[in-house]
């Protein structure tokens, strides 16, 4: 997938409910997002691919929210601003090797 434009996310909250699905909470995007997919490798760094042009880097992730990541095959992303939530949307979660090489 090719990306023009990586943001570093400053601000975000994983969360994980009893029935081991994710949400994750991040600073609102100008635009919807179009065929959306979070990419992990089970370490500290993470991409959200909103668009084809866009993607949101996570960078140093909890310990202990790496193996819940890991373990989801989707996620709920929910997009705020000022406290109010915009816009929510599911994303399948790949699991890939490196993710830190899509990055530099």
């Amino acid at each position: 997938m090719s990306t023009n434009k990586l943001e570093q996310e400053s601000r975000y909250d994983i969360l994980q409910n009893k029935e081991g699905e994710i949400l994750i909470i991040i600073n609102s995007r100008p635009g919807g997002p179009e065929e959306p997919r979070f990419v992990y490798d089970g370490g500290k760094t993470a991409l959200l691919y909103r668009t084809k042009e866009m993607a949101v880097v996570f960078k140093d992730i909890a310990e202990g929210a790496r193996k819940p990541l890991k373990m989801v095959t989707s996620m709920l992303i929910v997009e705020v601003e000022d406290d109010v939530v915009l816009r929510e949307y599911t994303v399948p979660v790949r699991i890939i090797k490196d993710v830190e090489s899509l990055i530099k």
